[in-house]
């Protein structure tokens, strides 16, 4: 393993608060190796140098530490999960969870079912499809304890898509940075729609590369209503509960986000 790598990863996680063992810092190495490698051919990541994706792929995944009680054994759905992230980084570090990563494009499956088989990663699974129809199957839905996503997507199109794997009791976990007073007013509406509460943000700072983060915590109050999620890619171009959202989006003509994870 590169040295700057171990010195890197090691103080990133300490920066919140996590203990990170010489085998979960080995398993990160290989995993920004094979990172690298496949993106060469395919369009996994725009951040490649090393301590960027140390901090704004690996610690910002496992920053979810701030925003929940992560000691106890959890099932987690990773929406949009793109190159794996927050999923991959999530599962080193807990190996206990039961993960499940979800991507629409096949050839990104693909590489995080290499990833997981050369890291040595059980108890994680991939699924290819888009979120509205895997959300409507009985295996999925309503079946996880936690539902996170970094998608590039407002809130209100996200808790669409995500809140529907969300058990009564369990919380959808949303990344974001920037300014988002104006988006978590904007979907307040639709969260409350799909049987959730706007709960707490967690927002903090990731000193190494001075960049502001926040990880909002919807808890799913009552059962998702069988309407939602709606049909393949109505959630993008009509966000529930925003009319104005909705004359934007298509004003501008707009395409549904697509469910891969922040580059």
């Amino acid at each position: 393993m590169d040295n700057r790598f171990q010195l890197w990863i090691t103080e990133g996680m300490k920066e919140i608060s996590v203990d990170l063992s010489d085998n979960q810092a080995e398993q990160f190495f290989q995993y920004y190796e094979m990172l690298v490698e496949w993106n060469q051919v395919m369009n996994l990541t725009a951040i490649t140098d090393m301590k960027d994706v140390v901090f704004k792929h690996f610690v910002d995944s496992v920053s979810l530490v701030k925003a929940i009680n992560v000691s106890r054994e959890t099932s987690l759905i990773d929406v949009g999960t793109g190159a794996g992230f927050p999923g991959i980084p999530l599962k080193i570090m807990f190996p206990e969870w039961k993960v499940t990563l979800l991507d629409s494009l096949n050839k990104r499956v693909r590489f995080l079912d290499e990833v997981i088989d050369k890291v040595g990663l059980s108890g994680i699974y991939t699924i290819h499809g888009r979120a509205e129809d895997v959300g409507r199957d009985p295996k999925h839905r309503e079946n996880y304890d936690l539902c996170v996503s970094r998608a590039v997507a407002n809130l209100a199109t996200l808790s669409e898509y995500c809140m529907p794997f969300v058990k009564v009791g369990g919380n959808f976990i949303s990344y974001k940075s920037g300014t988002i007073a104006d988006e978590l007013r904007q979907a307040e509406k639709a969260v409350r729609m799909l049987g959730g509460s706007m709960e707490d943000v967690a927002s903090f700072r990731i000193e190494e590369i001075d960049a502001e983060r926040s990880l909002v915590r919807i808890a799913k109050r009552e059962k998702t209503s069988s309407k939602y999620p709606r049909k393949a890619g109505v959630p993008g171009r009509e966000p529930l509960g925003n009319e104005a959202m909705r004359r934007k989006i298509r004003g501008t003509s707009e395409k549904a986000p697509a469910y891969h994870g922040r580059s």
